[in-house]
């Protein structure tokens, strides 16, 4: 026991750089010749909160060794995220696993993270800070988790998209200013015009 609050120590001293979320735990059974064994099943979000992110889980006889290794497993698996000023997604996309699917849209600022719970985890240790999110399909933690990451995996960021297309950052992000300080221009001309 005590290994293991060592072990839980370290993970304390390691919070700037991780911090985790238990999003949940299951009693599990296997039906053996004398009876059944109960074990516990753990999934839990890991992130630095600024910009990586990943998910695990884990089984165990008890709820600290499974909460241990589903945290590990999450650190193995860490995604990089673009994000849009360090507070919000570049873009709206939909995440799809299985039934599970989680529409993410950008938001302005002070909006706040509106998600349900297990895409919630997942943005609050990506360090989102402004979010809209919305499930439907199904209601179970893996999937939805899965079809959050599925959805953030696909998110790309201008420097991304410039790179692959061959151009400038400032070429694509400064084509739709271009197009909306146009349309004013004639208005702005026909009224002289018409007095």
């Amino acid at each position: 026991m005590a290994r293991e609050d060592r072990g839980r120590g370290r993970d304390r001293d390691e919070t700037p750089e991780f911090a985790d979320r238990l999003v949940a735990i299951n009693r599990v059974s296997k039906t053996v010749k004398g009876g059944k064994r109960f074990g516990f099943a753990a999934l839990v979000v890991v992130g630095d909160q600024k910009g990586r992110v990943g998910f695990g889980k884990g089984k165990a006889k008890e709820v600290p060794e499974a909460i241990r290794k589903a945290t590990e497993a999450a650190k193995r698996g860490l995604v990089r995220v673009p994000l849009r000023e360090g507070r919000t997604l570049h873009h709206d996309i939909t995440g799809r696993h299985g039934a599970g699917r989680v529409v993410m849209r950008t938001a302005p600022q002070g909006t706040g993270i509106i998600a349900g719970g297990p895409s919630r985890a997942v943005f609050e240790m990506l360090g989102v800070q402004d979010v809209v999110a919305k499930s439907t399909g199904t209601q179970n933690p893996y999937n939805m988790i899965r079809a959050t990451m599925d959805g953030l995996k696909n998110q790309s960021s201008p420097r991304q998209v410039a790179q692959r297309r061959g151009k400038k950052v400032a070429d694509i992000l400064h084509r739709e200013p271009e197009a909306k300080a146009e349309e004013p221009a004639p208005a702005d001309a026909a009224a002289p015009a018409q007095a």
